[in-house]
């Protein structure tokens, strides 16, 4: 898989979790159209990088402890901060 298609994946998985709005992981997979098995090792990734991911039984739902971030990519600098970074 080409990395752009896996952080679109993060991305979206994210996405899914901060609105908790996945459902069973099961529904989640099928949502990604991945299988429960490649879930898992999304959530491990996402673990693995520091996020806090829980499954709610009674909600049926990921969600995250507590509030975080994900931004992968790129981002254009100012002139000031370019000269910094140099």
């Amino acid at each position: 898989m080409d990395l752009t298609k896996y952080i679109e994946r993060l991305d979206r998985l994210h996405r899914l979790i901060s609105s908790k709005a996945t459902g069973s992981p099961a529904d989640l997979a099928a949502k990604l159209n991945i299988s429960k098995r490649a879930l898992h090792e999304y959530l491990g990734v996402m673990r693995e990088m520091g996020a806090p991911i829980v499954f709610c039984h009674s909600r049926r739902t990921y969600y995250y402890e507590r509030s975080v971030k994900f931004n992968m990519g790129f981002q254009g600098l100012n002139d000031e901060k370019a000269q910094s970074s140099e």
